[in-house]
């Protein structure tokens, strides 16, 4: 079962930073931290190491890791990339989100 969704979009993305940046075996961590005008935020990152309870999964090439605190409120939610007018970048359709700050950038439960 996936804990959450990476758009092709996103996936091409994350492929494009990862070999610039990342180096080729490193996977995308998703993470849920506080702070923000809402409380928590996410940290996308990429990492080489897995910890115990990290769920893993790989989706469209990308290696996505999501430690099991963060998968609590990351449950269902979709990691797209977006490239228009407003502005580019990744952006997250979370569920579990009950509000969620006028820039976007961070989230409640």
């Amino acid at each position: 079962m996936s804990v959450v969704r990476l758009t092709e979009p996103a996936a091409s993305k994350v492929l494009e930073l990862r070999a610039r940046d990342g180096g080729a075996e490193a996977a995308l961590r998703i993470k849920v931290i506080g702070g923000g005008c809402s409380g928590l935020q996410y940290q996308l990152s990429f990492d080489s190491a897995t910890e115990d309870m990290d769920h893993d999964q790989e989706m469209h090439g990308v290696r996505l890791l999501v430690d099991a605190k963060s998968a609590i409120y990351l449950a269902g939610a979709t990691v797209d990339y977006v490239d228009d007018l407003n502005g580019s970048g990744f952006r997250i359709e979370n569920p579990n989100a009950t509000s969620t700050c006028g820039c976007g950038e961070s989230f409640g439960v």
